[in-house]
């Protein structure tokens, strides 16, 4: 790294070193080999258990030992288990991969298991009025993948993991309540894609049951989503986010209006690449759609002027501009 003074080691420094990484290296095979070996005996003793723990601590992208280790469980531990022995079992593999998880916030297999552990919380006491310890486990895991977004609030995997939580809890929260906590996250940071992604899930869920229609929510949206542009022109994800709140592009007077406040902010941002690029969506949209309210001709030249802009600052995507030229000329 600049700025940091190198520190000359000795050969004998360098030789010591190695001899470390390679007895490392020797110990994780052998017990790799070890927790194989058990798993092709079907061994399903709670020292192979152990012996998981230790693997996955090293490597916790070793599916197989996952599953495994899920084998162990049920063909070994719980069966002879109490109730109440197997939810402590349950408990302490969710801090297992809660620590996984902090030095390891991406590994899908790590998120998997976590998944079979709530699946897998036996009925308690109080369970019949959700006092038990299904409803505290998943209450528990909202909570931590709430702090795991706010350590890194664009992890992928975790906003995925957050939809099966809020799917799979015994009670269900409200929609207003998902809605507060992605404005939230936006608000915090607009380039957060995840939060507007879960964001049309909520108002989608809520349009499909009925609760909600798209005309009720599209104008505050537009409005949150106008300020995030504003602040940062060249972030996609929310102008990916506009799309989808402008659809089909059914409603000509929206896509005017659009247009305009878009070409305000072009004006502003005469490199945004986003901005001509939704601006030639819309318009494409509204000769392929509303040919009747508009000058066909003059909307096509402003398109093709966009396209050329569009190439010279874009050489890279230079056919695809190409081709939507040769579109254009055709509509």
């Amino acid at each position: 790294m600049h700025g940091v003074k190198r520190v000359h080691q000795s050969s004998e420094a360098i030789q010591a070193r190695k001899l470390k990484e390679q007895a490392k290296i020797t110990e994780y095979l052998a017990l790799a080999n070890d927790v194989l070996s058990r798993k092709t005996s079907e061994d399903w003793s709670l020292e192979a258990f152990r012996l998981t723990t230790r693997l996955l601590r090293t490597n916790p992208e070793f599916y197989t030992v996952w599953n495994y280790r899920r084998n162990i469980c049920l063909q070994g531990i719980f069966p002879n288990s109490s109730p109440e022995a197997i939810y402590e079992l349950i408990c302490e593999d969710l801090v297992f991969t809660m620590n996984a998880l902090k030095v390891h916030p991406k590994v899908y297999w790590i998120w998997n298991h976590r998944r079979w552990c709530l699946n897998h919380v036996p009925e308690g006491p109080n369970e019949s009025d959700l006092q038990g310890w299904k409803k505290a486990s998943w209450e528990r895991e909202l909570a931590v993948v709430e702090k795991i977004l706010d350590a890194d609030a664009r992890n992928f995997h975790a906003w995925s993991y957050r939809r099966y939580v809020l799917a799979s809890m015994p009670v269900s929260r409200t929609e207003e309540s998902e809605l507060a906590y992605t404005a939230k996250k936006i608000e915090s940071n607009f380039s957060n894609f995840s939060a507007w992604h879960q964001r049309s899930k909520v108002y989608s869920s809520l349009c499909e049951s009925g609760k909600l229609q798209f005309d009720q929510f599209k104008k505050q949206e537009l409005e949150l989503v106008r300020n995030a542009m504003y602040t940062d022109p060249d972030d996609q994800s929310v102008w990916i986010y506009h799309r989808w709140l402008m659809g089909a592009g059914d409603d000509s007077e929206l896509l005017l209006q659009e247009i305009t406040a878009i070409q305000e902010l072009l004006d502003e941002q005469p490199d945004s690449k986003w901005c001509m690029e939704c601006i030639l969506h819309y318009k494409l949209l509204l000769l392929q759609k509303h040919s009747t309210i508009v000058d066909v001709k003059a909307v096509s030249e402003e398109c093709q002027t966009l396209l050329k802009q569009l190439k010279a600052i874009d050489p890279y995507r230079r056919q695809r501009y190409d081709d939507l030229a040769a579109a254009v000329l055709r509509l």
